[in-house]
Order: C-alpha cells, then structure tokens, then sequence
C-alpha cells in the first residue's frame, strides 16, 4: 500500500483520514492546530512539521483544506509540499477551490515531476464518516487509476470527469444544484408547517415521490429537530457559491436562482450564523415570515 500523507484534519479530513487507517494504509498527517493531529496519531498515524515534511515522507499527499489561498499555502509556499516533493509523488487535493487554481497547481506540480489530481467531494460530514463521498476527478486517465483504489476507501461514487480543473469544475455544478435543492425543502417545509402539516409525515410522503431528493431525506429532519450543528457551514458554501458564480461571471452565463441563493446565505450570515450548518438556511425564510417551522404541527411562534 502506497504511504499517504494528510493534510487538513477538519471536519471532512479527519474522517477521512481515519477511514484510510482502517483500510490499512501507513498515514503520515499534519494540521494547523495540534489536537486533531493528535487523535490521529492516538490511532497509529504520524504526525508531521509541516507539508513539506508530509511530502517528503510519502508517495501521495491529499490535501483538504478551506479555499484556494489555503490550497496555494500548502502547496506552493514556503515549508510546502513541493519544497520536499520528489519526482512521481502524486498530488491530491480534495479541497473545493478555483478550477483556475486547480490548473495553476498541476503546472507547478508537473515543472517539479509531480503528478496532480483535483478530486473535490461531496456527501457531507456523514459521507465523510461513513466513506460513501461522492468524489469528482480532474486530470490524467492513468494517474485516476493509479489513485482509485484510495478513492474507493473515502467514497462509492468515484467519477473521472476530465482534465485538470474539471472535478473542481464539476463540483461547483455540484454546489448549485445541492443548496438550491436545499432551498426548496426549506419552502416546501416553511409552507407545510404554516398550513398545519404534520411535518414527519409531510417528508415521509415527499420522499418516496418525484421530488425525493438527498436534502430532503437527510437535512429536513435536522430542521425539524433545530440542529444547526455544522455538517457542512454557511460560510465554507459561500466561498463554494462565490466561486460558481465567479465561473459563471468568466463564462458571461446568467445563474439567478444562484445568485438568489447567494444572498438569502448572506442574510443569515448578517445574524451571526456563518458557521452553522447550510441547513440554516430556513431561518431566512422563516424571518421573511415570521414564522417558524418545528417538528410536528408548525407552530405559530415566530422566529
């Protein structure tokens, strides 16, 4: 089994990283802050310096972290990965960032003799937990197959969808059609509440129909429950949505459903709300109108 090293222990990362321990493979880890480094290593990684300590010690470094500054950090600054890269490492990052970014990365990586994947994911803290991400895949066929087996440990969907860029390109496809899905359960459940549904049997009944989707099944009832706990924060999806729309800008393509969205975001962010779960979503909604929706019958008590 090829030795990985793990860079970024968040809320994805660290999941992740644990599942590729208990499929056996020798893991080499490094984190900002210390205690996730340190949970890790109780359950038989090592901890590391720094990326370049990482790089230097392994035959392939995924990298999960919050944005396209951070991924250039890591990657590309001092102390990072390509300062202890050698020639035939493979470069995976997982971390959702600029398609641009993404293609400025596997340049720099390739001028070193470092083959680069972009290989963002999605399915949440859950899928991260469970190894059921779904995972997007830009760059070369070969390096893709060389790389499956590990991607098959952190996820069952494993798509190979181009070149350099692509995946990250794909899953900003991904990042408007999941939260603007999510914004219509937050209407359909917003409604139902207010016309006194029973809201269980209102997810029950929805879910086995055409409008069954993810969002419904697995975030409805966290807002029927008012967990705002974070599987995913408001604001790492801004930064998601700030970069589909920045495509879209580059592209001259019209998304105002996603700009609409984009905004309803930021008004929750404006209520301190930025590192809740995207499932707060609702509670722009429901200060439109002033109305809140809760588990069982809606209930009339405002926000």
């Amino acid at each position: 089994m090829k030795q990985i090293g793990f860079i970024g222990l968040g809320i994805m990362g660290r999941p992740m990283a644990k599942n590729l321990l208990k499929a056996g493979y020798p893991l080499v880890v490094y984190n900002r802050s210390r205690p996730p480094m340190e949970e890790l290593i109780g359950l038989g990684a090592s901890g590391s310096t720094s990326p370049k300590d990482v790089a230097a010690r392994t035959e392939v470094v995924i990298t999960m972290v919050p944005d396209s500054p951070d991924v250039e950090a890591v990657v590309l600054g001092p102390n990072g990965v390509l300062e202890g890269a050698r020639s035939g490492m493979i470069l995976i990052d997982m971390s959702t960032i600029s398609p641009q970014v993404s293609r400025r990365i596997a340049k720099a990586a390739a001028e070193k003799g470092v083959k680069a994947l972009d290989a963002p994911v999605s399915g949440g803290d859950k899928g991260a937990i469970e190894g059921t991400l779904s995972i997007m895949v830009g760059g070369e066929p070969e390096v893709f197959e060389e790389c499956l087996p590990i991607f098959q440990v952190l996820g069952t969907k494993v798509v190979h969808v181009g070149g350099h860029g692509m995946g990250q390109t794909v899953k900003l496809c991904n990042q408007v059609i999941g939260p603007l899905t999510l914004l219509a359960v937050c209407e359909g459940l917003l409604l139902g509440a207010r016309a006194g549904a029973d809201l269980d049997r209102l997810i029950e009944a929805v879910s086995g129909g055409a409008a069954r989707s993810w969002m419904l099944e697995n975030i409805g009832p966290k807002i029927l429950d008012r967990d705002f706990q974070p599987g995913f924060m408001i604001k790492l999806m801004q930064k998601d949505l700030r970069l589909a729309l920045g495509l879209a800008d580059e592209l001259k393509l019209p998304l105002p459903a996603t700009s609409l969205l984009h905004e309803l975001f930021r008004s929750v962010e404006a209520g301190g709300e930025g590192e809740s779960g995207i499932q707060a979503l609702v509670k722009g909604l429901e200060r439109l109108a002033n109305f809140e929706v809760r588990r069982g019958v809606g209930s009339n008590s405002s926000p």
